[in-house]
């Protein structure tokens, strides 16, 4: 379901499960997390995250998800947050069709982010009845600005590419040719020097250390929020496809 391909210094980490829309698994995750975590054994310079068949991901297959109680039961999720978050080479996402929930909040996490006209972003806790994750609420307001970091967390609508784009998320809007021109791109940081590029992208994570502190208080709501009865509402209402109980969100 995720496949690894090394070419020409470009680690590839490509999402395959289209008859699910790309939804993500645990073991998804742990893959994910492995290659992140093994890109200079690999000898890569640029790493690019992708989905097949013209999605990018769904975001996580609640079907799975909605059995998590506690931190363990998303162990390999965290695993792969952090390793995408402590990744010391350049990420490069190419973003088609859906990104949703976790699918847009990696991209936070990412340098950079090439995103067709047509793609669909959510960032929909609040509608499970959940809080946001891995640093969506410190990073967000930061790049978005708090009005609109406001407006994507808090009512958890979807939204599409442009407003991605003013919200900080995507560095590129892409009609047509988006395969070629993310080859460019990558081609582009692979010649650079690697140690300066490490360093440079260091550099400009200086407040890795606020943001890990931001996820471990997100992470310990989240997990809170997972085992309250809205959520509990909202996850069965969503996997048995009827309507929301609004009053057990009061």
């Amino acid at each position: 379901m995720i496949s690894i391909e090394l070419k020409d210094d470009v680690l590839a980490i490509t999402i395959r499960r289209p008859e699910k829309k790309n939804a993500l698994l645990p073991v998804m995750y742990k893959d994910m997390a492995i290659a992140l975590e093994s890109v200079l054994a690999q000898e890569a310079k640029v790493v690019l995250i992708q989905g097949c068949n013209g999605v990018f991901t769904s975001g996580n297959d609640l079907s799975s998800f909605a059995h998590a109680t506690e931190q363990a039961d998303i162990e390999d999720t965290h695993r792969f947050m952090m390793a995408l978050m402590d990744c010391p080479i350049p990420v490069v996402a190419k973003v088609q069709g859906l990104a949703i929930g976790i699918g847009t909040t990696m991209l936070l996490h990412c340098d950079f982010v090439f995103a067709n006209s047509n793609t669909k972003f959510a960032m929909p806790f609040i509608n499970l009845a959940l809080v946001p994750e891995y640093a969506s609420s410190f990073i967000l307001p930061k790049i978005s600005g708090r009005l609109l970091a406001n407006k994507l967390l808090m009512l958890g609508d979807v939204f599409d590419a442009n407003t991605a784009k003013d919200a900080g998320l995507v560095s590129e809007l892409i009609d047509d040719g988006i395969d070629e021109q993310v080859d460019v791109l990558l081609k582009c940081i692979a010649s650079k020097p690697q140690q300066a590029m490490v360093q440079t992208k260091k550099l400009l994570n200086s407040e890795v250390e606020k943001v890990r502190e931001h996820i471990n208080r997100e992470l310990a709501l989240f997990i809170r929020a997972m085992n309250s009865a809205p959520a509990k509402e909202a996850f069965s209402a969503f996997l048995e496809k009827r309507p929301v109980d609004h009053s057990i969100f009061r």
